[in-house]
């Protein structure tokens, strides 16, 4: 218990997904980045505010790695924290927030079945996305911020790219003070069959 809540408080020795990056070309502010196949632990909410729907989030994933699963064990924390955004069809419509963790290198063979109902697990496929990153204590207002920052280089850049979903990934806990790492991630176009 200590260890786990010592990484959700501090944010340090956290296992991440692997990921392979593309070599950055001179003036491109952002990272492109493969990520494999892995399981993720998850919960799913509407809302107008990413912010909400991450500390409603948080707490339900926080419960499973604390052993509220089928096997009554406790899962390490990772990084990062992720929130899939599926904005809604107008500007008063909700939002779908999928939350998620990063389920360790150890239990992604077999990891425990969640206990609670709003809490899935599930396999992301091999996705590519561009990245970037930011410092500081992130809030919605930053986030969207950021998001329009890389949507307008990878215009700038006319690389093909999917609007929505876009994800948002936060790496440290509220009580990290200095060196906070956020990022948005939007999704690389498949290629066209």
């Amino acid at each position: 218990m200590f260890k786990t809540l010592q990484q959700a408080l501090f944010s340090t020795g956290l296992q991440t997904p692997k990921f392979t990056e593309q070599d950055k070309e001179q003036g491109v502010d952002y990272e492109i980045r493969t990520y494999y196949d892995t399981k993720w632990v998850s919960t799913s909410l509407g809302g107008m505010e990413c912010d909400a729907a991450l500390r409603t989030g948080f707490r339900r994933l926080f419960s499973y790695i604390q052993g509220s699963n089928q096997k009554k064990v406790k899962v390490e924390m990772t990084a990062p924290v992720t929130c899939r955004v599926e904005p809604g069809a107008g500007p008063a419509c909700e939002t779908l927030f999928t939350v998620s963790f990063f389920i360790p290198e150890e239990h992604q063979a077999d990891p425990p079945e969640p206990s609670d109902p709003e809490v899935f697990v599930e396999l992301r496929k091999e996705f590519t996305v561009y990245v970037r990153t930011y410092g500081g204590f992130s809030n919605d207002e930053m986030k969207r911020e950021e998001l329009q920052k890389l949507l307008a280089s990878l215009q700038r850049d006319k690389v093909p790219h999917v609007g929505e979903p876009y994800y948002t990934a936060g790496y440290d806990s509220p009580f990290k003070m200095i060196n906070r790492r956020n990022e948005v991630w939007i999704l690389k176009e498949p290629p066209q069959q």
